[in-house]
């Protein structure tokens, strides 16, 4: 039971909660949500952490990566997933007024601010999936009164990227090509990667996998049915499709086929490379080429590089 995202752009209305905690992000002198994370030129790099999880809510289709010693499976896996951001149970508000924190991990912090967790399930036939039932069988351990509920030793790693990104031609860069010829190709592209620690719900009969699972559709399906595809029931729109309307049984036996993780966010850092390190003369011609392009996915990119830029010079 894997859902499939859109990927056309978002707009935001339950995001108050992930701009309130801005100030707080910002005024904390200990906080560096790029440190330990992915490779981060100044110029790119996003330092505003509501930002980078309004990204995640945004781009849910994350790629999960883990490392898990096996005989059997490989030791490094990935899959596609979507997920659920839960801000932090200290705010007592969810990103989406519609999808209720489960609070079954503890909060995650880094210099004194917390992180929040992301939801997900992968479907029990994924070799990636049977790597994570192995390992939580071997470790033999749950959490009290949780039956089949297993943390992963190891941290994983999910990937967040944006539809928007392109190849950029040096025949762009108007001012360096014909001055001096130092100009190579690049590639326009903005990602967020989340590390942090995993937990596992794969025993179906476990009453804590049966109730984690339940909540993760109904507010993956809140989520993408809602925001992803505007199916929100107001101003005459309709009303999106709900976990209810099939049957119980059916539900019931495609649970039965998934694992629910769930990740405790320790680690998050982001990137817009999009043209910020170039001079004003080249991004303007990389903006120009772009629109000239006469593409969607080229005036996209044109106007991220002028929106980027803008804050960069902090317009």
């Amino acid at each position: 039971m894997i859902f499939h995202l859109s990927s056309r752009s978002l707009k935001l209305p339950h995001f108050r909660c992930i701009k309130s905690y801005r100030n707080a992000f910002l005024n904390n002198n200990n906080f560096q949500p790029w440190r330990r994370t992915m490779y981060l030129r100044a110029a790119h790099a996003e330092n505003d952490q509501s930002a980078l999880l309004d990204f995640i809510h945004t781009n849910p289709l994350g790629v999960l990566t883990t490392a898990i010693k096996s005989e059997s499976y490989p030791f490094l896996q990935s899959s596609h997933i979507p997920w659920v951001l839960d801000l932090p149970s200290s705010t007592s508000t969810p990103l989406d007024e519609n999808v209720q924190d489960t609070n079954l991990l503890d909060t995650a912090v880094e210099g004194g601010v917390a992180l929040g967790t992301l939801r997900g399930h992968v479907a029990r036939a994924n070799p990636q999936a049977k790597a994570l039932i192995e390992y939580a069988k071997e470790k033999g351990e749950s959490r009290e009164g949780e039956g089949g509920v297993v943390r992963l030793e190891e941290e994983v790693l999910i990937l967040f990227t944006s539809p928007v990104n392109h190849y950029v031609t040096p025949k762009f860069y108007t001012t360096t090509k014909p001055s001096t010829g130092k100009v190579v190709p690049t590639w326009n592209y903005a990602a967020v990667q989340v590390y942090g620690t995993l937990t596992i719900y794969h025993d179906s009969k476990s009453e804590a996998t049966e109730k984690f699972l339940r909540m993760q559709l109904d507010d993956l399906t809140k989520l993408t049915e809602g925001e992803i595809m505007g199916f929100d029931g107001k101003e005459g729109r309709q009303k999106g499709w709900t976990v209810n309307e099939a049957p119980e049984s059916y539900v019931s036996l495609l649970s039965k086929a998934i694992i629910g993780v769930e990740v405790n966010i320790k680690k998050i850092g982001g990137k817009w490379k999009m043209s910020q390190e170039l001079g004003e003369g080249d991004r303007e011609g990389a903006v120009k080429g772009f629109k000239a392009l006469g593409t969607e996915m080229g005036d996209q990119v044109a106007r991220t590089i002028e929106e980027r830029a803008m804050k960069k010079e902090g317009k």
